[in-house]
């Protein structure tokens, strides 16, 4: 089998399992991708099959993976990248409906909106990719597990299966955030009645490196940011396994707040 028909194979594979909500497995055999570079191509394939179904325009990207913790439980030394959905991307105060997905997780995060095209041709860091944030937004991510089994988790099944994104619920953009050290800005989570506080430092040591990684990977495969696409830059706080009747406010210092409730 070569290696295209194969990897359309694969997003053929995932694509009927999301549709079907069967439980996450790790790819394997003669479905498994021989490479991250293979992954990547198997999760673009599997984007190009939910925007011909209905899931709209990739509207941005999200970076998973960010913490050393994360990476060394799963077994890799970098972050992953994945796409969002104009389809399901929810704005604050957002209600989601749990049956929706397998096993709904919430995550909690900084938000950029992307003001101009980033280039394939630049290497960016945290300084020069800041040029191109219009603004920033508190935010959650809804994260479509499937019921995976953490203590054995693949990482080429979790990049081809686009990292589990289920959306994202976005709070009000700050267009003047410049004056703001992102490196260890104070966030507040309020989960039903419990309190977590971070900063905005715990992803990557700034929400800025998360997203300079991400531009000179979408870059890299072809694929930069665009003007209006909305990056998310990894959690603070450990993932929330959601219930019916949950009710969280993120906020960050300065910047504003987010709310879901859980139906």
């Amino acid at each position: 089998m070569s290696d295209e028909l194969r990897i359309e194979k694969i997003a053929k594979y995932l694509h009927e399992s999301h549709a079907s909500k069967t439980r996450f497995q790790n790819l394997t055999d003669d479905l498994a991708p021989g490479s991250v570079t293979d992954a990547y191509k198997a999760q673009m394939a599997l984007n190009r099959l939910w925007e011909q179904g209905g899931r709209g325009p990739v509207a941005g990207y999200k970076i998973a993976l960010t913490s050393k913790a994360i990476q060394e439980l799963v077994g890799v030394d970098k972050p992953v990248g994945a796409a969002i959905f104009s389809s399901t991307m929810h704005q604050s105060p957002a209600k989601i409906e749990l049956d929706h997905f397998v096993r709904l997780g919430l995550e909690f995060e900084l938000a950029f909106e992307i003001g101009e095209d980033t280039s394939e041709n630049t290497h960016y860091d945290s300084a020069s990719v800041s040029s191109f944030v219009k603004a920033i937004m508190p935010a959650f991510e809804l994260i479509e597990d499937r019921d995976a089994d953490y203590s054995n988790l693949d990482p080429m099944t979790l990049i081809a299966d686009n990292a589990w994104c289920g959306g994202v619920v976005l709070g009000v953009p700050k267009h003047d955030w410049q004056s703001i050290d992102l490196s260890s800005t104070p966030v507040d989570l309020l989960f039903n009645n419990n309190v977590e506080r971070a900063t905005t430092g715990d992803a990557m040591g700034s929400p800025l490196n998360a997203l300079a990684w991400l531009a000179n990977l979408l870059a890299e495969q072809g694929r930069p940011l665009k003007k209006g696409n909305i990056v998310m830059s990894g959690s603070t706080l450990a993932t929330k396994f959601a219930a019916r009747g949950d009710h969280a406010i993120y906020s960050i210092d300065g910047v504003g707040s987010v709310e879901v409730k859980i139906k």
